[in-house]
């Protein structure tokens, strides 16, 4: 998993049974405030389709997960047109790069870095997402 990744909030999360204990497994995004979120369950992210997530601070972030297992974390928002829609692009790579390429204007940003590939000036923010496996009825966060 890289350390720039985006995730979209869904309220399931993945239960694992174990001859021990049963454990809960979330996928975290890094809030601009430090905090972890809990977004989803690893097994709600499909490759090749994005999940939106509603931050604490009114932002909204894309989450993507590649055919490797890689999970990316970026903003929602085009900067080109505004709306919301990113974790509604399609997912490729460009030498070797992973991208969302905006359903609107098809302009794609880097998955890694967030950077448009399509104009050096525009971006989107990246976050870091971390996929967390705890002991089922724990308290969340930190």
């Amino acid at each position: 998993m890289t350390l720039t990744q985006h995730v979209t909030h869904m309220p399931q999360f993945a239960a694992t049974a174990t001859a021990a204990a049963t454990t809960t497994a979330a996928v975290e995004i890094r809030c601009p405030s430090g905090d972890w979120l809990a977004v989803c369950g690893p097994d709600a992210l499909i490759p090749g389709r994005g999940v939106a997530a509603l931050l604490p601070d009114g932002a909204q972030a894309a989450l993507f997960r590649d055919r490797a297992g890689r999970i990316y974390a970026v903003g929602n928002r085009d900067p080109f047109t505004g709306a919301q829609v990113l974790s509604r692009g399609l997912t490729g790579s460009a030498a070797t790069r992973p991208f969302v390429a905006s359903p609107l204007l098809k302009q794609r940003f880097d998955l890694e870095t967030g950077s448009c590939l399509d104009d050096p000036e525009v971006s989107v923010p990246t976050y870091l997402v971390r996929v967390r496996t705890r002991p089922q009825g724990t308290a969340e966060g930190g």
